[in-house]
């Protein structure tokens, strides 16, 4: 595991006041169960925008046969559901399966998540303020099982967030825009099917707006045996003309390879990508298969300035990041997943790259990474897309 001269917890669930909850009214015992992936930008005053995932769960959410779950109602705002505790599975703790729609998965949330910016000082170390006046929690029925991980970035002056909307309605990608960084409009879906890690790049390539998606599915296709690629989630490039209409590429991008094993049996995306000298640097995670939930660590890559379906260099091998236990180690008591660092925004200084992740579905991470770790290497072309 790589060490880096600066590298904490900035949030843990700790630092959050559940005072300013938007589910204050429900009158129940809630507790933060995480406040991690936090998409990152940097504001007009040179400060830091973090916009943290809160997940908020019922302290005791089981009752005699019963199990409670949270969800918003258009008329009734955030309420309380229940389920018969035999006819659920809870083996994954970040959501419960309901028994009765097998062989289908069919979910409910263990926790509902809200989306809370936190103003960090110009190098990530300090917290400046908490802005719990602008907090964005559902104001759709597609947002009714909670609002997750968004991803932040500037493009011509505007700030661009997208976010993971859940509901019984569909598992939607939703954008929201902001003219300061930090005040967000909601703009609506601008994809309808489940997709967890939608990135915007940082400025327009060609004229067109192009995005990293994920889509997933419920199950996967055998590749050919002489493939050179696993089956299973990938992470796949659009372009659109305004950020509200997207066409996804005709060919895959970045797949599972079968040569690096273990370590990258599913892929998405990370941090936002960001324009470099080198071209477009792209922060993505690779999951080892491990448990329930496997283990999740960020890998690199560089992609075309002008043509980003062309992988300049990638390393699959050597992981940025991997989750480092000594930093949550006075969180002990809340951990509940282990091996999972999720990054999820990024920002360039002269001599680093400021870069933000979510540690163990907990805490939010920042880490100094020296832009001397990022060499290029030659692509290798018999994995090549």
């Amino acid at each position: 595991m790589k060490n880096y001269s600066f590298d904490k917890i900035i949030i843990s669930p700790k630092d959050i006041d559940l005072s300013y909850s938007p589910l204050k009214k429900l009158g129940v015992e809630t507790y933060v169960l995480g406040a991690f992936n936090p998409g990152m930008t940097k504001l007009p005053n040179g400060n830091l925008l973090l916009m943290v995932r809160i997940a908020e769960a019922l302290r005791n959410p089981i009752q005699s046969d019963k199990i409670n779950t949270l969800r918003w109602d258009k008329n009734k705002g955030y309420i309380i559901d229940n389920y018969n505790i035999n006819m659920v599975d809870i083996s994954d703790p970040r959501h419960i399966l309901l028994k009765q729609f097998e062989p289908h998965s069919v979910l409910a949330l263990t926790s509902i998540s809200w989306l809370l910016p936190v103003e960090l000082n110009a190098n990530g170390s300090e917290v400046i303020e908490i802005h719990y006046n602008k907090i964005i929690s559902a104001e759709k029925t597609y947002q009714e099982y909670g609002i997750e991980d968004a991803r932040i970035s500037k493009i011509e002056g505007k700030y661009y967030m997208t976010s993971c909307s859940v509901s019984s309605e569909r598992h939607s990608t939703t954008l929201y825009s902001s003219e300061d960084g930090l005040n967000y409009k909601l703009q609506g879906i601008i994809l309808d099917h489940q997709n967890k890690d939608m990135l915007l790049f940082e400025g327009k390539i060609n004229g067109k707006y192009y995005a990293l998606t994920r889509p997933l599915g419920s199950l996967y296709f055998a590749t050919p045996p002489d493939s050179n690629f696993s089956p299973g989630p990938s992470i796949n490039l659009a372009e659109s003309p305004d950020l509200l209409h997207w066409k996804p590429a005709d060919k895959p991008f970045i797949r599972p390879a079968k040569e690096s094993g273990d370590s990258v049996l599913k892929l998405g995306g990370g941090a936002q990508p960001i324009l470099t000298d080198k071209g477009w640097l792209l922060l993505f995670h690779g999951v080892e298969k491990k448990g329930e939930v496997g283990i999740y660590r960020t890998y690199w890559a560089i992609l075309d300035k002008n043509k980003p379906e062309n992988i300049i260099s990638i390393d699959f091998t050597n992981p940025l990041l991997e989750a480092n236990h000594s930093l949550t180690e006075e969180f002990k008591d809340l951990i509940y997943l282990n091996d999972v660092v999720f990054t999820t925004g990024i920002v360039e200084t002269d001599k680093n790259y400021i870069v933000a992740s979510g540690e163990l579905d907990l805490c939010s991470r920042i880490t100094h990474i020296p832009k001397s770790i990022l060499m290029i290497k030659k692509y290798k072309t018999h994995i090549k897309t």
